[in-house]
């Protein structure tokens, strides 16, 4: 049974009361189901798992001493997340246009944007959940390479708030991508090719300087790797403004008036 039908089950009969509808909470988790409804959804969340555990793995069984540590450890089994968790943010938003269920969903929540929020909600709690599986990766690389070594375990309390952060706005890049563009393929194409065509055009145009500012790699890439300075904050917001709360306002708003076929 899909997720919207399970959503229609559970919604207030005719007559029960005209006005009740279901609630964020009851969405996101209806959301939640639909990343691992479809077999694409599913192996690419299994794919995220594995390959977190298998970073570890390598990392405790071959790396050298000196990256044996929980720091070290967190800074590579966070790769299959960064990588793959953004992709199950654009296939949450765009299987609902592929696989034609958009009519369902939006006869069963007629107000779009409340689907959008269920979606981004859904997309953030994953997220924190694939952090916690990093920290925990990481964790048991470092007990099983380096137990006893002094200062392995340092970790400062900023950067794991800040792995946290890292997840969750990469995937709702994911979902703003997906939300303009409402298909999977070329949506998952623009993520990855825009931000790597806009470093290389910039640096040949000789703006990097200003670039920068909108780097998706050199913007984000100090969240994971500890306490940031203010000019680094400023340089993650202003790329957080320009790839994640952009796409998000701009598939908001497509979303709302795209015709459901």
């Amino acid at each position: 049974m899909t997720s919207a039908a399970l959503a229609l089950r559970r919604l207030p009969r005719p007559g029960a009361d005209p006005d009740a509808r279901p609630s964020l909470a009851r969405l996101t988790g209806v959301e939640l189901r639909k990343m691992a409804d479809t077999r694409a959804g599913f192996w690419l969340l299994a794919a995220i798992g594995l390959g977190t555990v298998a970073a570890a793995v390598l990392m405790a069984a071959l790396a050298e001493p000196a990256h044996q540590t929980l720091r070290g450890m967190l800074e590579v089994v966070v790769l299959p997340t960064a990588i793959l968790l953004p992709v199950a943010g654009v296939l949450l938003v765009t299987a609902e246009w592929g696989q034609r269920t958009a009519l369902a969903t939006f006869a069963l929540v007629p107000v779009r944007g409340r689907v959008l929020a269920a979606k981004a909600a859904a997309a953030s709690l994953a997220s924190v959940a694939a952090a916690a599986l990093c920290l925990a990766a990481a964790a048991a690389g470092t007990a099983a390479a380096a137990p006893g070594v002094e200062g392995a375990w340092s970790l400062p309390a900023a950067q794991v708030g800040q792995l946290a952060l890292y997840a969750v706005t990469g995937t709702l890049v994911g979902v703003g991508f997906g939300a303009v563009l409402l298909a999977s393929a070329p949506a998952i194409v623009a993520l990855f090719a825009v931000p790597i065509t806009w470093g290389v055009v910039s640096a040949v145009a000789g703006i990097e300087d200003v670039a920068r500012w909108a780097d998706v790699d050199r913007g984000l890439a100090p969240l994971l790797e500890g306490p940031m300075s203010a000019v680094e904050w400023a340089r993650a917001g202003t790329t957080l403004l320009v790839w994640m709360a952009l796409p998000l306002a701009a598939g908001a708003w497509r979303i709302s008036r795209a015709e459901i076929r």
